[in-house]
Order: C-alpha cells, then structure tokens, then sequence
C-alpha cells in the first residue's frame, strides 16, 4: 500500500490536510477490494479528524476499525480516548488523554500539534467568555499546573490579583471596518444629493 501523499503531509506539518488524504486513500483502496485494515494508519486518520475537529468523522472511523485491531494496537484506543474527552467536553481529560501514553513516531508529532493547538484554542475562549476568572478554572481548562497556567495568561497579557487568585482577561481589540455595497452607496450618495437640493 503506498502511503507516500500522507507520508509527504505528516513531514511537512500540514496536519489539517490529514484526514482528507487518508479518507481519499481509503476510498481509493476500498473500491479496489483491497485487504487494508490490517495495515491501515488508524491512529494517524483518527488524529486527522479529531485535529480539524471532525468528531463526528472520528467517531464513525473509530466505530468502523475492526475489533482485532483495536485489540492489538492501543495507541488507536488511546487516541479514540482523546476524541472521548473532546465528544464529552472534559477539557482536562483531553490533555490526560494526551499525556497519558508514549505516542510514537508520526502519532507523536501529531499529537503534539494537536495539543498546542487545542490549547490555544481553549485560551481564546476564555479569552472571549471571561473579563476575570479563577486560576485554578484557568489551569483546569488549559491542562496545566496552577503555576503553568499563570504564567501562560500573564505571557498574554493578562494580570492577576495574587489575594483573590483571579485573573483578568485581556480583551483583544477588535477592528472592524465597514464597507458599504456599491450600490448602496450610490443610492446614499443620490439620497444626500437630493436633500442638498
């Protein structure tokens, strides 16, 4: 089975394109009745989908690998168990699933990415839902230590009330810019002209 497009992705760090080049790829092998699931890179495809955040693609993939090769390889339970966490929305159990088994080769540099990824995702939503929140909520939702999580929403520009141990967010500044459709504009142009007139 050539791997070859998906070996080429995974090297040049374009995890976003994972999943789309494994579900082309067993399509491709399917329709030519070839014996795959054996072989098949499950842990790699599952963490395609569950980095785009395609759970529902992740959740049918893991329903359709065979229960031999669930029982012979745990690194693809171990990722499914990430998939678990994100479905259930257990923010901490995401990064214990991520921390909890020694990933290999290409899984682990995926899984890394993923991880940061996910954090940084996880910050901007306490960016956006929050003007001050408790440490340790801050900690718990970014998978880190108490100290750790400090540290990383002070490097952003947050501060902290040492006595409360709550920390205030700061609120990025949005630009807007407003750009009125042509034709809109013309007709307030001819609006304003007539109440010159």
């Amino acid at each position: 089975m050539d791997f070859t497009l998906l070996k080429e992705v995974l090297a040049s760090e374009s995890y976003g394109k994972v999943a789309d080049v494994c579900d082309e790829l067993m399509l491709k092998v399917a329709a030519n009745g070839v014996s795959f699931e054996e072989e098949w890179p499950y842990a790699i495809h599952l963490l395609g989908h569950i980095y785009v955040n395609d759970l529902n693609s992740a959740r049918f993939l893991w329903k359709s690998v065979p229960a031999s090769v669930k029982d012979g390889r745990p690194e693809i339970a171990a990722v499914w168990r990430i998939g678990q966490c994100l479905w259930t929305r257990d923010y901490a159990g995401v990064y214990e699933a991520v921390r909890m088994f020694d990933w290999s080769g290409d899984v682990s540099a995926l899984v890394k990415a993923f991880s940061e990824s996910y954090t940084k995702k996880m910050f901007h939503l306490l960016e956006s839902a929050y003007a001050t929140i408790r440490v340790a909520d801050t900690a718990n939702f970014l998978g880190m230590s108490e100290e750790d999580a400090t540290t990383y929403a002070l490097q952003q520009g947050w501060s902290i009330d040492p006595t409360s141990e709550m920390l205030t967010v700061k609120k990025k500044q949005v630009i807007t810019e407003q750009k009125l459709d042509p034709s809109k504009l013309q007709r307030l142009t001819e609006y304003v002209f007539h109440l010159e007139h």
